[in-house]
């Protein structure tokens, strides 16, 4: 049995395993993957419809005050016509991404939600920040299954540092929020914050354990050059294993939870990032559909792979990667693994 009540000296130490022992931890987390998940690599495609947002996190680019950034919001057609796209592909699940803003207005996104869903039977996830419960409900009802919703930093002075305009309480009640409705829920954290230690980084793991999570996305911290943030430094920058070693430990803390291998892996490991995250722990890919004239006014990070690559690109890519690593595409909606 390889899945132990790991505590937080357990978690620390497994962080700090050293890096001729690397190769030993990510079998292991791979051996859970396979054990809890299979070999399937379920397939959720991304639509990036409004870069416009009201919250100014100091190391997004899409953030109110950038005002370098031209703004956009897609129209109901365009992003059914996406949709569309998405389940004439291998995904099973269109993923609705946006800033926080009321730009789309509440009762107009949930009649979008009830046309994709009627029209291509996807699983939806939708990311857009924080909203009242009614919100969350409303959307239910009109076809949303999962939300995604990181609380980036388990440690309030941290977060609130990060967040000016919001508060690590105020996150933790919409996951509540959302768990009280019945809907599946993402969360997860930034890996190398400012200031961010081994402890903080085992504390975001055992969150993610206590909150009982459907998903899980963690990935590096990089702070685009728009913000007040400009050229700070991972805490890890300088021992970029650790991004490795906590998607690992995160898996066998969580075994239950898909995990996926986020596209910031690919701007630091160019190429192969994404490959070995799913070798060393996840289970799910996200594939950009966002039309190609809108990716680069979606840049939450520097370097973001794939802005100029059409849908159609993307999704041959995936393929070819989950060809060369062995791993099947996962078929059905891809909802949350029962809990046993």
């Amino acid at each position: 049995m390889e899945i132990l009540p790991l505590n937080r000296e357990e978690i620390i130490g497994l962080l700090n395993t050293p890096a001729e022992d690397c190769q030993q931890l990510y079998e292991r987390a791979d051996r859970v993957r396979q054990q809890y998940t299979g070999d399937a690599v379920f397939l959720r495609g991304i639509i990036e419809f409004s870069n416009s947002c009201a919250k100014n996190c100091l190391y997004c680019g899409i953030r109110a005050d950038n005002s370098a950034l031209p703004r956009y919001t897609m129209e109901e057609d365009e992003i059914l016509a996406t949709a569309r796209g998405i389940r004439q592909s291998k995904a099973t699940t269109a993923v609705l991404q946006s800033g926080e803003s009321s730009a789309f207005g509440d009762e107009r996104f949930g009649a979008l939600l009830r046309r994709i869903k009627e029209e291509t039977g996807l699983a939806i996830t939708v990311s857009a920040g924080e909203r009242p419960r009614d919100v969350y409900a409303y959307w239910k009802e009109c076809g949303m299954d999962r939300y995604l919703l990181r609380f980036e930093s388990s440690d309030p002075d941290r977060y609130r540092k990060l967040h000016p305009d919001s508060s690590l309480e105020d996150r933790l009640q919409a996951l509540q929020h959302l768990r009280d409705l019945g809907i599946q829920r993402g969360s997860g954290f930034l890996i190398g914050i400012p200031g961010e230690d081994v402890a903080l980084l085992a504390d975001n793991i055992l969150l993610c354990r206590a909150l009982d999570l459907d998903m899980i996305g963690i990935g590096p911290f990089l702070a685009h050059p728009d913000t007040p943030l400009k050229g700070e430094k991972n805490s890890w920058s300088e021992a970029p294993e650790m991004f490795f070693k906590a998607v690992s430990v995160l898996r066998l803390v969580n075994p239950l939870a898909h995990i996926p291998a986020t596209t910031v892996f690919d701007s630091i490991f160019p190429g192969e990032g994404r490959n070995l995250v799913l070798q060393r722990g996840a289970n799910v890919f996200m594939p950009n559909f966002t039309p190609v004239n809108y990716r680069e006014k979606y840049l939450l990070y520097p370097d973001k792979p794939c802005v100029d690559e059409t849908a159609g690109q993307c999704a041959a890519c995936v393929l070819v990667r989950m060809e060369a690593l062995g791993r099947e595409i996962g078929k059905g909606p891809g909802h949350a693994l029962p809990r046993v």
